[in-house]
C-alpha cells in the first residue's frame, strides 16, 4: 500500500468526524501515524507549559498523560524542566521506517 494511503487509511480508522481519536493505536505503526498527525499541528517555533500541552492533546483524546509520554518517547517532542518544544523532523520516529 503507497504511504500516503496508509496513512489516510489510518486516520480515518482511527479519528471521527470532529477530529477526536476513537481510541488510540496498539500497533506501533499506526500509532506514530496518529501521533505525527497530531504533533503536526503544534507551532514549531513556540514553547509549551505542561498544561498547554494538555489542553491540547485533550482536543483529539482524553488520555493526555500516555498521548504526551508517547509523544517525548517517540522524538517528536522535547521536554525539559516542564516546558516543550516540537523537535525537528529528523528527531522524530517514522512510522514509515517501521
Amino acid at each position: 500500500m503507497e504511504k500516503q494511503a496508509f496513512q489516510d487509511s489510518i486516520l480515518r480508522n482511527f479519528t471521527g468526524a470532529d477530529g477526536r481519536l476513537k481510541s488510540i493505536p496498539s500497533q506501533k505503526k499506526k500509532k506514530l501515524v496518529i501521533l505525527e498527525h497530531m504533533v503536526a499541528k503544534l507551532d514549531p517555533s513556540k514553547t509549551y507549559n505542561e498544561k498547554e500541552v494538555n489542553e491540547f492533546i485533550k482536543q483529539f483524546h482524553d488520555d493526555f498523560c500516555t498521548i504526551r509520554r508517547e509523544f517525548v518517547i517517540n522524538g517528536y517532542v522535547n521536554r525539559e524542566n516542564s516546558i516543550y518544544s516540537v523537535n525537528d523532523k529528523e528527531e522524530w520516529n517514522k512510522w514509515q521506517d517501521l
